[in-house]
């Protein structure tokens, strides 16, 4: 007998066994689900809460909401940042409100209670009136677990899992070359959804759907399963490389002329397209000599660094459980869901843009179209589906996420059928199924 292998490509040396445990609609719906992820699985990962950029003195605070939680890390005088959370030991009031502030110290509307920016209480009203004596000096705010990567500013609420960098392994080691560190965030938008946040968790997990979501891709993104390296790590994260500046596969782009986008990057970097009429498939690999020659003097600095893989190819890193970070050389999207505070059926996306800062370059390409190259110079929250663009591709990715919502509740649904190139979707939950269970390792 003839076995046939799958036409979906994992890479060898990353490539996890699953088990088959079956898709249920129930984590999709129920509020038990919800209330065991909360318990089993939240605390026990870490959480991208900020970027080191917001915090330029003492006292500069990110708050980050998170489901009925709430965070608050804080620049130190020592220039570190530590993590609390967004809770007053005296009877529990938030303390601070906003999305960002800058204080001196930290102070609770409701009683005044004052804490230094290490979390120590050093002020209360009738500090006499306590059985001991004042508290000043002797309560603490509730410290997290606080660490940074890149531009990035992590916390975790749980003191058992592995440090940031260990945990994020291996994409440190595998995004140094783009040199993140002082990359500017221009896009910061978010949205309320209508769905469960692990339903942009599949589909960011496969690129099944990139011929029936996202067509127009189809003539800059190689999204053919031959040319696709999927990855699994023993962490939980996923990786898919996908060959950039190369039209699909899938259809025949390769003996015609150069499609549109390709033609007009192509000449962004002096290269004639026409002489690649006929054989589109080999621009790639020009547009990677033509960028190593032409790349510094145009201020890209950071391309000696990169490999030519990394100068073209877009590299898709989905972190467990919840966060996506999508790699080209001239940009990073940041994508994420997180849980509505109690409604399983609805969820928080956001999607933030990174770019590398360019001397001379005032202005960047974003997927809601051109803004300053500037930090936060778009920054919105809106409700999906009110017309407010988050990205053209991110609002075709959100745009079966309701419809999908509304089908998992049908007594119809009996679980999830998948095609080989869909395996880390079913690695995902089956570390989820761990998870909530309490018996990940």
């Amino acid at each position: 007998m003839n076995i046939q292998s799958k036409p979906s490509r994992y890479s060898p040396k990353f490539d996890m066994p699953v088990r088959g445990d079956t898709i249920t609609a129930d984590r999709y719906i129920s509020k038990e689900w919800m209330d065991a992820e909360m318990k089993n699985l939240w605390p026990k990962v870490w959480h991208l809460g900020g970027l080191i950029a917001e915090f330029e003195e003492p006292g500069d605070i990110v708050r980050h909401n998170f489901a009925k939680e709430s965070v608050i890390m804080v620049k130190q005088d020592d220039g570190s940042i530590k993590a609390f959370y967004n809770s007053c030991p005296h009877r529990g009031n938030r303390l601070i409100l906003g999305e960002q502030a800058a204080v001196p110290r930290i102070t609770c509307a409701y009683h005044g209670w004052t804490y230094d920016l290490d979390g120590t209480l050093s002020k209360v009203q009738d500090p006499d009136d306590f059985e001991g004596g004042s508290p000043c000096g002797k309560v603490h705010l509730s410290e997290l677990r606080c660490e940074t990567w890149g531009p990035f500013v992590f916390w975790c609420m749980d003191d058992d899992v592995p440090a940031l960098e260990e945990w994020l392994a291996p994409f440190p080691e595998r995004l140094k070359g783009y040199g993140l560190d002082n990359w500017v965030r221009v896009l910061k938008l978010s949205a309320d959804a209508d769905f469960n946040w692990k339903i942009i968790r599949d589909n960011f997990n496969e690129s099944y759907h990139l011929p029936t979501i996202h067509p127009e891709l189809a003539t800059f993104i190689n999204d053919g399963l031959p040319d696709t390296l999927f990855e699994m790590y023993p962490s939980g994260h996923n990786s898919m490389w996908m060959k950039g500046h190369q039209a699909t596969t899938r259809v025949d782009y390769h003996t015609t002329e150069v499609p549109a986008p390709l033609d007009d990057v192509a000449r962004a970097w002096e290269i004639d397209p026409a002489e690649y009429n006929g054989r589109t498939g080999d621009l790639r690999a020009a547009i990677i000599e033509a960028k190593r020659r032409l790349g510094p003097s145009r201020g890209f600095t950071s391309y000696e660094n990169m490999s030519d893989q990394q100068l073209v190819d877009y590299f898709h890193c989905t972190l467990f459980p919840n966060l996506t970070l999508t790699m080209s050389p001239e940009q990073l999207q940041v994508l994420r869901t997180e849980p509505h505070p109690t409604d399983p059926e609805k969820c928080v996306f956001q999607h933030w843009c990174l770019y590398p800062p360019v001397e001379g370059m005032d202005e960047v390409v974003t997927p809601i179209g051109n803004a300053p190259l500037e930090h936060d110079a778009v920054a919105r929250h809106s409700v999906y589906g009110d017309g407010v663009s988050l990205g053209f591709v991110a609002d075709q990715d959100l745009s079966i996420g309701t419809s999908q919502q509304q089908g998992l509740n049908s007594r119809g649904f009996k679980g999830c059928i998948l095609p080989g190139q869909e395996k880390r979707i079913q690695r995902f939950h089956e570390l989820l199924n761990d998870y909530v269970n309490g018996t990940e390792a």
